[in-house]
């Protein structure tokens, strides 16, 4: 299982190796990655409570001086040889991995499974098990909080690029119109862009790790989710282990990369609620360039 996972050798090799079936070493990969998941996740990727929530937020505000921030989101294909008689619901072939990542590379949360078709992020988003959860309730985010040296409180916010939705809770950047004629929204976008570079370095460090992510799966999507969600409790456990990441990115030599998930950007009008939270937030940057 461990070799599969951190080459992505096909099975018909395994099996040639090992002198035994593909169909065993794809039952002893599917069983082992449930296993694997099932034994460590309570301990290396626990649901998220307050008090959870807050130490991410003082970790990322002393890390990457963005406070209230709960983590980065973003989302990553994951390629599937082509299921039987799926016909044009796996789009190009492919599940979704949508993670939250703190400020230790780590993944907080994930989501597997969306359907490749679902291209839009504020589909993939809206349709996730993290969204509804945040919606109804039972993921429960702490109280706004003052941002440090300033008089307005805040909501703690995840933070994603252009393609996700803007909401109370998720900020995104300001668009591109927005931030030509506005120095206060373009150091905003940079601020935001240089915290949220931590799910872009997760998905970096998981993939140099385990390159299997790097090729096509040979399961059904079933498998493919138990074979991802061992793959990032595996992430997770090495960084606990370890005492600091594998990949060391500082924070003052970020630059802006390319999406791991290309997905259309979000045309839905915001709230004015949510507008107003990321006022709130440009508003702070702009006086605390530092």
């Amino acid at each position: 299982c461990f070799r599969y996972l951190s080459t992505g050798i096909a099975f018909r090799q395994i099996a040639f190796t090992f002198r035994i079936s593909k169909s065993s070493v794809a039952s002893i990969v599917i069983e082992v990655s449930k296993a694997i998941w099932n034994s460590l996740q309570k301990t290396h990727m626990p649901v998220p409570n307050v008090e959870c929530f807050r130490k991410g937020a003082k970790d990322y505000f002393e890390k990457w001086n963005f406070p209230n921030c709960l983590g980065g989101i973003d989302g990553k294909h994951i390629r599937l040889k082509c299921p039987a008689k799926s016909g044009s619901m796996f789009f190009n072939y492919k599940i979704v991995l949508l993670a939250i990542v703190d400020a230790k590379y780590r993944f907080l949360m994930v989501d597997v499974g969306a359907y490749g078709k679902d291209s839009d992020a504020a589909g993939v988003f809206s349709n996730s098990a993290i969204h509804q959860n945040i919606r109804n309730g039972s993921l429960p985010l702490p109280n706004d909080k003052q941002l440090p040296n300033f008089e307005q409180n805040s909501p703690f916010v995840f933070i994603g690029d252009e393609t996700f939705p803007l909401r109370t809770y998720l900020l995104r950047p300001y668009p591109r119109r927005r931030v030509q004629n506005s120095e206060a929204a373009s150091y905003f976008n940079y601020r935001l862009s240089r915290a949220r570079m931590t799910v872009e370095c997760a998905f970096g460090i998981n993939s140099a790790k385990f390159r299997m992510l790097l090729k096509s799966i040979e399961t059904s999507v079933e498998n493919a989710v138990h074979i991802v969600k061992a793959i990032c409790i595996l992430h997770n456990a090495i960084i606990d282990m370890e005492e600091d990441p594998s990949i060391d990115v500082s924070k003052d030599n970020v630059t802006e990369g390319n999406n791991n998930l290309q997905l259309s950007r979000v045309n839905n009008r915001p709230s004015r609620a949510a507008e107003n939270v990321r006022s709130i937030f440009c508003e702070y940057f702009s006086l605390n360039k530092n």
